[in-house]
């Protein structure tokens, strides 16, 4: 069951000779619960081509479908909404609030839906995590890969349909790094969910499912992994 479709995608910042093609005419589908890897050089839209998926940017051309749905037929209230229960979104940086705790960080999805908080799915998380105990840490008294897995579980906290990840591994060691990527493959299988993950880490990609190459805004290769 396909989960994902992009069709004819396109992004274009600026006018002449500032006129810059982040994304070219980029179309590909996700099957429900598939693990994707997209690689490619620096600047060549991989980026640009999450934050659309991801409800975060708008695109210049072109559609994305999610579970057959038009992301951006919707208006900003709608779209809003999408992004806080369709999507998990794991960034290098964190992006955690530094007067939350980890509890806070791991739930404000929730909160900002304006929805109960499922304890079961909290504990479990925090569980999986190897966060317990730790549920009253701000982000300042966490490790860098403990920070890292407070992202995580603020991304899988509202049980999203996809998880994207934009080098969730990059400002971590190897030993760090491979533990997020188990996480975050063990996501994939315990809850079936749609994992797309940006990274430079050879590693990492060889693991995924599927690589899809980008280089200046297209798609150079689309490869599924055989084991």
């Amino acid at each position: 069951m396909e989960i994902l479709r992009v069709e004819n995608l396109s992004k274009i910042y600026g006018k002449g000779d500032n006129r810059v093609v982040a994304l070219d005419n980029v179309s590909f589908g996700v099957e429900k619960g598939q693990f994707v890897a997209i690689i490619g050089p620096s600047g060549s839209g991989k980026s640009t081509l999450l934050h659309i998926l991801g409800g975060v940017d708008v695109p210049t051309d072109g559609k994305v479908y999610m579970d057959g749905q038009d992301v951006y037929a919707q208006n900003e209230e709608n779209l809003a909404v999408f992004r806080r229960r369709q999507v998990g979104l794991i960034y290098q940086f964190y992006n955690l609030i530094p007067v939350l705790d980890v509890k806070e960080n791991i739930t404000l999805p929730v909160l900002l839906d304006g929805r109960k908080v499922n304890k079961e799915r909290l504990d479990e998380l925090l569980d999986i995590l190897k966060l317990k105990g730790r549920e009253k840490h701000l982000p300042n008294q966490l490790s860098g890969g403990q920070q890292q897995r407070v992202s995580i579980g603020r991304a899988l906290m509202n049980a999203p349909a996809v998880v994207l990840a934009d080098e969730p591994t990059g400002n971590l060691d190897s030993k760090n790094s491979q533990e997020i990527v188990e996480l975050l493959k063990l996501s994939n299988k315990k809850y079936n969910q749609t994992l797309i993950v940006i990274t430079h880490d050879e590693n990492i990609a060889l693991q995924a499912d599927r690589i899809i190459a980008i280089e200046d805004g297209r798609i150079t290769r689309d490869e599924v992994i055989m084991r």
